[in-house]
């Protein structure tokens, strides 16, 4: 029985390779991410081992995080000069270092940011007595001596073309530094391997420029020979000051929980992928089954035979199970083989476009091996169980039959009657969740999506023919013969017509669905964004580290400014609960930005009272006039009054502030942007002179109204451009489908074909009826795809609703208009080989008989 299977694979192998390149895509996509979350974690997880291969003990201040920046409204970072010199005393201790980082970044000779804004950091060159910092091993050069010199990684120093004398000028969140660069240095910091770069100053220069003066973020210490981390440990806890937000921690420990970290990311990516790789081959589960089901249908007297001669019916089953499976081995090794290659083109791709990757080998793991095998194999046979199934149902009296029989119609009734139940409860629920306020709505939303997908997908036989045969007016008259056999040649069997369409409705439907759920976000926060700014420009760092003081005052003295205001973020303890706020100037503030709400709210924040939202006021009980106990950063206490209410607006929290309330309880402004207002509005001219102002500084960004829309926009057609990337995949696999479909129906309807040519239909037309068929069945699962994502956009918008206010659906009838013609496009691509196999039949061997 098994011989038999491998033989009538080998006999139709023309007709199952479209269904192993189905296999081997999917297969590909999932052993290719598996393989390079494998292999990038890996790598991540080395890097991050050798970070800290020096480290015994790490004592960190918990209010100042890694990159420098330190929790808003708290007082200066508790490890000091004199907490290093106790520490280094310790017995033990071999060495000792402070640590501390920051927001900084490179503008290299063309004025641009060497690597993105989140990336950019800066820290202390420690010279142990050899005048080197083991951290950071010297290429050329030497470390920086003085506030002057920096030291600059290899990576960043090659990209900008920067040598050791070289003038260099360092960019942070307010002034620009002129440098000289004295040194250029190794670096496995993660951070650099992703396209950031790594700038050294000297200690005290680090501290005034990134901290506080004699301040640091951490304490690194060294155990000497003999000396355990847990005794470290142990002793630095006892001689450090007493503060809630020290931590103390081996290196071990950081070092395992920044594995941890590492695997959580890579955990999430590889979900995210897998995801995408699942809808793959969701679609390719339809191919395989039209695949089979065909080849039944075109074997029914080979199979009829077997059962004649004394074949059960478990053995016609296992018989095409059995091909479905060798085809599914080799395929999914085929797939495994390309996805490791996959892997590997894009980790080089990636490293093309900037991210700059730890080295390291491809890691392909036993559990990828088994992983893409179980999947290979799982889902050809389950695609292939039906189709196996109705194979054992032929009864042997067909043996008798002269001609192959295409796929019967029967049972299209019991699934129209299924298909019409499911797509009803599905609409029912995602009505109710679409009615239903908040978060309650998402669970009844998504089941009811999917369950109008499903039922689409099982009454697509049923409504082909109404669809295709309103396709007539456009095949029948210009075509003539060609487009009206075209169009019969559709809907013959709805079931293979439905088959080829769906896999492509679904790629379809998730792609018009995103498009159209990006649409309607973009719009609803772009015009919330725009209606609350008055405001001409905002001007906020590259990354939403805060804006140096110096900023404030700089564009203060722009000629034409005619409003500004800091937005100053802070946490204060407010009616016993602690509670982000943002500050502002009073004087102005109505021009800057739509409050909304009470019409007095800018005179309320002038008389020293506060603002909140209508929602805040409700939940905690407040009224206009209440007063209610504050506590601020430095510890004092005090009474505020409720002066009013404003919107909910993106550009502040739930409780705004005047500005000099919170500056007078806390050492440090921490500015997160300045709303200006300027004479002349937003022009050029002023623009230019603002950014002059601010020194041409790269790291702060300086948008007017347009740039603002622009920056949302840009967020979120990123994200659906790496969806549409990932679908593509989906795509590709049903046009896969669409052509085995045809070449498959072109083989059963040989003597068809035949009979056409000799009664005087000629090649030409007959490339013309068989791409019009394509064109036809890719345009009906086309219109079906954009319909049901019209559906499954509308529905999930719901839920947002209460995220993000006036949120509508937008269709983008550009959008609309391009999926329809990528359908076109499908169908016209997945002709090409079909039709030309037709067109080349023989005629006599076509019609002559069996």
């Amino acid at each position: 029985m098994f011989r038999f299977a491998l033989r009538n694979v080998v006999a139709h192998k023309a007709r199952l390779a479209m269904t192993a390149v189905a296999v081997l895509l999917g297969v590909a996509f999932v052993a290719g991410t598996l393989v390079l979350s494998d292999t990038l974690g890996r790598a991540f997880k080395n890097t991050a081992s050798r970070s800290f291969a020096d480290v015994s003990v790490a004592v960190i201040d918990e209010n100042v995080d890694r990159t420098g920046s330190r929790e808003h409204g708290r007082p200066d970072p508790a490890l000091t000069e004199d907490t290093l010199t106790r520490l280094r005393a310790l017995p033990g201790v071999a060495r000792a270092r402070g640590v501390l980082e920051g927001f900084t970044g490179v503008v290299d000779r063309d004025g641009d940011l060497l690597g993105s804004g989140w990336t950019t950091i800066g820290t202390n060159f420690v010279p142990t007595g050899d005048g080197a910092d083991p951290r950071f091993p010297m290429r050329a050069g030497r470390g920086p001596a003085n506030g002057r010199e920096i030291a600059l990684d290899a990576r960043s120093a090659d990209r900008a073309g920067f040598r050791v004398g070289d003038t260099v000028r360092v960019a942070l969140s307010g002034p620009m530094v002129e440098t000289r660069l004295t040194g250029v240095f190794g670096t496995d910091d993660p951070r650099v391997s992703a396209g950031g770069s790594l700038v050294l100053f000297d200690t005290a220069t680090a501290q005034r420029l990134l901290l506080a003066p004699g301040r640091y973020g951490e304490i690194d210490l060294t155990a000497a020979p003999g000396t355990s981390e847990t005794a470290l440990r142990d002793a630095a806890a006892r001689v450090l000051p007493r503060a809630d937000n020290l931590r103390v921690d081996s290196g071990r420990a950081l070092a395992r929980e920044q594995v941890d970290q590492i695997e959580a990311g890579t955990r999430q990516m590889t979900i995210a992928l897998l995801a995408f790789a699942g809808i793959a081959l969701f679609v390719a589960t339809f191919i395989i089954a039209n695949t089979f089901t065909m080849l039944v249908a075109q074997r029914t007297r080979e199979l009829a035979l077997l059962r004649a001669v004394g074949a059960r019916r478990g053995q016609v089953t296992r018989i095409v199970l059995c091909e479905a499976a060798a085809v599914a081995v080799v395929a999914s090794l085929l797939g495994l083989a390309a996805g490791i290659a996959l892997a590997g083109t894009l980790r080089s791709l990636l490293e093309r476009f900037g991210a700059h990757l730890p080295a390291g080998p491809l890691i392909v793991e036993a559990r990828t091996i088994a992983v893409a095998l179980l999947v290979g194999c799982g889902v050809t046979l389950l695609a292939a169980w039906l189709p196996a199934r109705r194979a054992s149902r032929i009864p042997p009296v067909a043996a008798l039959n002269t001609v192959e029989q295409p796929a019967g119609h029967g049972g299209l009734r019991g699934r129209s009657v299924m298909g019409a139940l499911v797509t009803a409860a599905g609409a029912a629920l995602t009505g109710y969740g679409r009615s239903t306020a908040g978060d309650g709505g998402r669970v009844p939303v998504a089941v009811g999506v999917f369950l109008v997908l499903v039922g689409i997908l099982l009454l697509t036989p049923l409504l082909s023919r109404p669809v295709i045969g309103a396709s007539a007016p456009f095949l029948d008259r210009p075509f003539g013969v060609a487009g009206r056999l075209a169009r019969r040649n559709a809907v013959r069997n709805p079931r293979r017509t439905a088959a080829t369409a769906s896999a492509l409705t679904i790629g379809l439907c998730l792609i018009a669905g995103l498009t159209m759920l990006g649409a309607s976000i973009r719009h609803a926060v772009e015009e919330r964004a725009i209606a609350e700014v008055a405001a001409d420009y905002r001007i906020q760092t590259v990354n939403g580290a805060p804006v140096d003081a110096s900023v404030l005052d700089a564009v203060a003295r722009v000629p034409g400014v005619t409003a500004m205001s800091p937005l100053i973020r802070d946490t204060v303890t407010l009616d016993g609960r602690n509670t982000a706020v943002i500050g502002v100037d009073p004087k102005g503030i109505e021009r800057l930005l739509a409050l909304g709400g009470t019409a007095d709210a800018a005179a309320a924040l002038r008389r020293g009272e506060i603002l909140v939202t209508a929602d805040t006021a409700r939940q905690r009980g407040w009224r206009i006039g209440s007063v209610v106990p504050i506590g601020y950063p430095d510890g004092t206490r005090g009474r505020v009054t409720i002066g009013g209410f404003h919107g909910d607006l993106e550009q502040l929290t739930k409780v705004t502030v005047p500005a000099a309330l919170v500056q007078a309880h806390s050492a440090h402004r921490d500015i997160r942007s300045i709303m200006v207002r300027t004479a002349d509005g937003d022009d050029t001219r002023t623009t230019r002179t603002i950014e002059r102002a601010i020194g041409d500084n790269p790291l702060i960004q300086v948008e007017d109204r347009t740039d603002i829309r622009q920056s949302i926009s840009r967020s979120v057609d990123l994200l659906l451009n790496i969806m549409y990337g990932l679908l593509a995949m989906a795509v590709l696999i049903a046009v896969l489908g669409v052509i085995n479909t045809l070449a498959m129906s072109v083989f059963e309807r040989r003597r068809e074909i035949g009979m056409l040519r000799a009664i005087g239909l000629d090649r030409s037309r007959v490339r013309t009826m068989v791409r019009l068929e394509s064109l036809v069945i890719s345009v009906f699962g086309a219109v079906l795809g954009v319909a049901v994502g019209t559906f499954l956009a509308w529905g999930i918008l719901g839920p947002l609703r209460s995220k993000v206010p006036n949120l509508v659906l937008v269709v983008p009838w550009a959008g609309v208009g391009g999926f329809l013609a990528l359908g076109v496009g499908v169908g016209i691509v997945a002709a090409v080989w079909p039709a030309r196999t037709a067109a080349r039949a023989d005629v006599l061997a076509a019609i002559g008989t069996e």
